[in-house]
């Protein structure tokens, strides 16, 4: 079966990201170009010159560029929808593809929306109306990751006791955190969140907020702790660390490797093998999409899915959003996964609102930061550049 795939918000010039944007409709494409099981069908950008040149890029027709979305729903009736907006209007557009009843699949880019209660509208929605729902929390698939994963499976360094994370900040960047510590924790639930945070200077990024500083603790139910530390003087000199009873993960230290660990069999750091992927991406040839890891449980995306090498974390990704499809398999990108991180992130605002702990589920369905900022509860400086990072 070959699936038509259409494309909302193509974004501007590719080659010029910032902070407003990455154009990640070309890097979505990109992927599906590269599957034998999908054809890049249409976009739509509200500003049309976008859309023609993202077509030209990815040799859609003419008849298969638009300007608004739902038009390009009724007369493409594409299967897979790929949503590359900015993610305030990200549940607008992925409720309404759901409720058109075209799509099988939409596959989100992240963070997943503006509020808690838009997060979980869209996924409640996409499920009453039987369509699969992913976001695209890609690093999920980098081998520092994975290869981590098997580190933790097989008790390398014992039974795991926390995760520690560290990066930009809470929304952009640590949703693809937060969806890690999902992933290394099999999605155990989370029991509570305490966090605080410093906003004294504005830094909107794709059109959200972002706390300057950030400090998070929470807890698993089966007892495994959680600690973030965001901002410009974050703790931590690692992306993550995964602490166990007898040894420390660590991923993307400034320092080192982009993975390595220590324990008491180990002498000192054992840097372990991460085909050519940085936290980041690939980096060199060896980074193919066919490479195996250290243990067969844990593969990547079996070859014959992909054509030959290089691929990014994005291609990887997409290889599983569609293969998941095609076999009625739940994606590991699943809208139930990153609900589970992008709890965390509001949790985190709200629990700083509140100044004291927050017992989950959820119980609030706005966005705690914009609420603080707007209502002027935070004392916000103008950012010193035009676009703070």
């Amino acid at each position: 079966m070959t699936y038509d795939v259409a494309l909302v918000g193509t974004g501007a010039d590719p080659d010029d990201p910032s902070t407003d944007g990455f154009a990640m409709a070309y890097r979505h494409a990109r992927a599906y170009s590269r599957l034998e099981s999908c054809r890049v069908a249409a976009c739509a950008d509200i500003v049309i010159e976008n859309a023609r040149r993202f077509a030209a890029e990815y040799d859609i027709d003419e008849d298969g560029v638009f300007r608004e979305y739902e038009t390009m729903l009724e007369e493409a009736e594409p299967d897979i929808v790929s949503v590359c907006v900015p993610p305030a209007i990200h549940a607008d557009i992925v409720i309404g593809c759901a409720e058109s009843d075209v799509p099988q699949a939409i596959h989100c880019e992240k963070p997943m929306a503006g509020t808690w209660g838009e997060c979980r509208e869209m996924a409640r929605v996409c499920d009453e109306h039987d369509i699969q729902l992913t976001f695209n929390h890609q690093r999920r698939f980098g081998h520092p990751f994975r290869k981590a994963k098997v580190l933790v499976d097989d008790g390398s360094i014992g039974r795991l006791e926390r995760i520690e994370v560290g990066g930009k900040n809470l929304y952009d960047y640590g949703s693809h955190l937060f969806d890690l510590c999902g992933y290394f924790t099999e999605q155990e639930p989370v029991e509570y969140v305490l966090g605080q945070i410093d906003y004294s200077e504005e830094n909107v990024q794709f059109g959200m907020h972002n706390e300057n500083q950030s400090i998070v603790q929470w807890r698993y139910e089966n007892g495994v702790g959680g600690m973030a530390s965001t901002g410009a003087e974050s703790l931590l000199r690692s992306q993550m660390r995964l602490v166990g009873d007898d040894g420390v993960i660590e991923i993307g230290h400034e320092d080192g490797p982009p993975l390595r660990f220590r324990s008491s069999s180990t002498t000192g750091w054992m840097a372990v093998d991460t085909e050519g992927d940085t936290v980041h991406g690939p980096t060199s040839s060896r980074a193919s999409a066919a490479v195996r890891f250290v243990a067969d449980r844990l593969p990547l995306v079996p070859a014959d899915r992909l054509v030959p090498e290089p691929s990014t974390f994005v291609d990887r990704a997409i290889a599983d959003v569609v293969a998941s499809l095609a076999e009625s398999r739940e994606s590991e990108l699943s809208a139930s996964n990153a609900l589970q991180a992008t709890e965390l992130i509001f949790a985190a605002w709200e629990s700083a609102r509140r100044r004291g702990r927050v017992d989950l589920p959820l119980d609030v369905e706005t966005n705690p930061l914009e609420e603080m900022v707007t209502d002027g509860h935070l004392p916000v400086q103008p950012s010193s550049s035009a676009s703070s990072s």
